[in-house]
């Protein structure tokens, strides 16, 4: 057995001694977007410091809980608070919690961020449903070293990352529901630093529709263990080279926080409909 896989249990089994629910569907909440855990019923706290191999999440915004309960009848655990390289984390311990959550047995995986828009079409508030992803300017990847093949293959395939199934689930549902949103492409960097209006025109031209410092390492592990995936960022603030003014941080999480209505909403409904 190798350490991950030994890492994996052992975290397993402190959480099973702790909450009985078996979820299917696990939650990645991000910057400012902790309102879902509200959501979730008969729920059951435990705080990442008492999870073997946990990190603890150092940014302000973030809870540091694992929340188990239920989101009308499906069973979920949610992320409130996740982890990020300019944390000093490394991206074995970023994704460790989603190989936990897949071995609780979990299917899916909804993760949520807080992103600066790319897209001169975007505005602040907006919501962004990921078709796909940039990786490599976060210049590592979480499954370089020995592979275990119990978790996941050597080489998987990242034709889809994003499941069209859920994305077309999302659209439907943010339609039905008369909630404003974009479809488009997410690049992954490791901050803590924002970028320069010449890089904001690279990432641009590039293809992407918005930046974050998030998601990309959980989405790699997710599809490598077998999960199938939803991306929904929170547009926060717009990175228009031409027209660039400083960001202001406490900003950006009130304008995540303001959006979150809409964010739940969408969850909380796309959470229902997904067959189990």
């Amino acid at each position: 057995m190798s350490d991950l896989h030994e890492n994996i249990k052992l975290a397993v089994d402190v959480i099973n001694n702790k909450v009985k629910v078996k979820p299917d569907i696990a939650i990645i909440l991000g910057t400012g977007l902790g309102a879902l855990a509200n959501e979730i019923k008969n729920k059951v706290s435990i705080p990442y410091g008492e999870i073997p191999h946990f990190p603890i999440s150092t940014v302000e915004t973030h809870a540091g809980k694992l929340v188990f309960g239920k989101i009308g009848d499906k069973k979920v655990v949610a992320m409130q608070g996740r982890f990020h390289i300019y944390e000093g984390y490394d991206m074995k311990q970023i994704t460790f919690p989603v190989r936990v959550m897949r071995a609780l047995g979990t299917k899916y995986l909804i993760v949520s961020n807080a992103a600066g828009g790319l897209n001169p079409q975007y505005t602040p508030g907006d919501l962004m449903i990921i078709s796909d992803h940039i990786s490599l300017l976060m210049w590592d990847n979480p499954l370089i070293g020995h592979n275990d093949e119990k978790l996941g293959p050597r080489y998987p395939d990242m034709c889809e990352p994003y499941s069209k199934e859920l994305l077309k689930l999302a659209e439907k549902i943010a339609i039905e529901n008369k909630i404003k949103y974009h479809k488009g492409v997410y690049v992954g960097v490791t901050g803590p630093s924002l970028e320069t209006a010449a890089e904001y025109r690279f990432l641009r031209l590039i293809g992407a529709d918005a930046v974050g410092m998030s998601t990309v390492p959980e989405v790699v592990v997710a599809v490598h263990c077998g999960l199938k995936v939803l991306g929904i960022s929170v547009i926060t603030d717009e990175c228009l080279p031409d027209c660039l003014k400083p960001a202001d941080i406490t900003s950006i999480i009130k304008t995540a926080e303001t959006a979150e209505p809409k964010l739940t909403l969408l969850m909380n409904k796309v959470i229902q409909h997904i067959k189990v």
